[in-house]
């Protein structure tokens, strides 16, 4: 995975493809949504030049929706981060032998050499 964003993670950490897969979905999502601010503020700009009422009048909703994508994607990036650490969390865990059981107590396994 040479060049990828997660390939200086360390040494020994383990990134499964799955958790690769949500990143990746996740970071196309943020610039789809920032794209789409891009656009509502240059609207906005416009609207806000040319001093026409109804054009400022329509720039509060244009706002509102600015807001809510600015809010997605900081909820995208607490998912990314929760994700993350979880992924890092149980791979360490893998490593050491150990392992969460579905309630959340950790549990030893021994690894058998050979």
């Amino acid at each position: 995975m040479e060049g990828d964003i997660f390939s200086g993670m360390g040494k020994g950490t383990e990134v499964d493809g799955k958790v690769l897969q949500t990143f990746q979905n996740n970071f196309v999502q943020v610039q789809d949504i920032l794209d789409q601010n891009r656009l509502l503020i240059n609207e906005i700009n416009h609207n806000h030049e040319s001093k026409i009422p109804g054009n400022m009048s329509i720039n509060v909703g244009l706002i509102r929706e600015l807001n809510n994508n600015i809010r997605r994607v900081v909820d995208i990036y607490a998912d990314l981060s929760s994700s993350f650490t979880k992924s890092v969390e149980a791979s360490s865990e893998g490593e050491s032998g150990g392992s969460l059981k579905s309630n959340g107590k950790a549990s030893l396994k021994r690894i058998r050499s050979g």
